[in-house]
């Protein structure tokens, strides 16, 4: 999963004692920004399998920090601390710690088993990366309602508001269909070049930034806007 990712980012950012939009976009994808770091820095380890999954390539073969269920459940956990280190309130915190806990649910939908409670041990995955024809739709579906909520929920603060929207909105549907069409590699590749893990950090930097544009520039409709920036 990849834009889906983002739904409960979007959908809980409309609610006034949530951080906004940019922060959430954060922590939906904190887990795979540090499984790329970790790549990058040789801590956890990935390789490009032809057909290991019917969508993708991607041998997730060694995420024991990142991608372990009690490893997600401490990063919810640091992005709450540090939330409410901040100054943010507990409930903030709160929200921001389930969004980050989120990943791991929403990568189990789709991974292969490649994902573990410890570190280690057996590994878990219902596999819809090997049935596109359910996978696809899923996840363009997911994505558009958690949109259509977040667009009915808030209002734009000019023309700013209305127009960032609709270029974050653009954009993650261009950065998935990216990562769909992009055809898999002829032969193995192990260890993947660094360009890999870098770009997939590029196109988070910049739909994360789109987001804290986009949660700037709309206003929540419930009330005020709350304490948390």
């Amino acid at each position: 999963m990849f834009i889906g990712h983002y739904a409960p980012a979007l959908l809980l950012a409309t609610d006034r004692r949530s951080p906004r939009l940019g922060p959430l976009f954060v922590a939906a994808q904190l887990v795979d920004l540090a499984f790329f770091t970790f790549v990058l820095l040789g801590i956890e380890h990935m390789r490009m399998v032809p057909g290991i999954t019917t969508m993708n390539a991607m041998d997730l073969y060694d995420m024991r920090f990142t991608h372990s269920l009690v490893g997600t459940a401490a990063f919810a956990l640091i992005f709450a601390g540090v939330w409410r280190g901040r100054g943010g309130t507990w409930m903030a915190a709160t929200i921001g710690g389930v969004v980050v806990a989120s990943h791991w649910l929403l990568d189990l939908i789709v991974h292969s088993p490649d994902l573990t409670i410890f570190g280690s041990g057996y590994r878990y995955g219902l596999g819809l990366w090997n049935l596109p024809q359910v996978e696809m739709p899923l996840e363009l579906a997911i994505t558009a309602i958690a949109l259509t909520w977040f667009y009915s929920e808030t209002q734009a603060k000019g023309v700013a508001g209305r127009v960032s929207f609709w270029v974050l909105a653009g954009v993650m549907l261009l950065f998935q269909a990216i990562n769909w069409l992009t055809p898999q590699p002829a032969t193995i590749i192990d260890p993947v070049p660094a360009s890999q893990p870098l770009l997939a950090l590029f196109a988070y930097a910049v739909m994360t930034a789109l987001a804290w544009w986009t949660g700037a520039t709309r206003e929540r409709n419930a009330g005020p806007v709350a304490l948390d920036v």
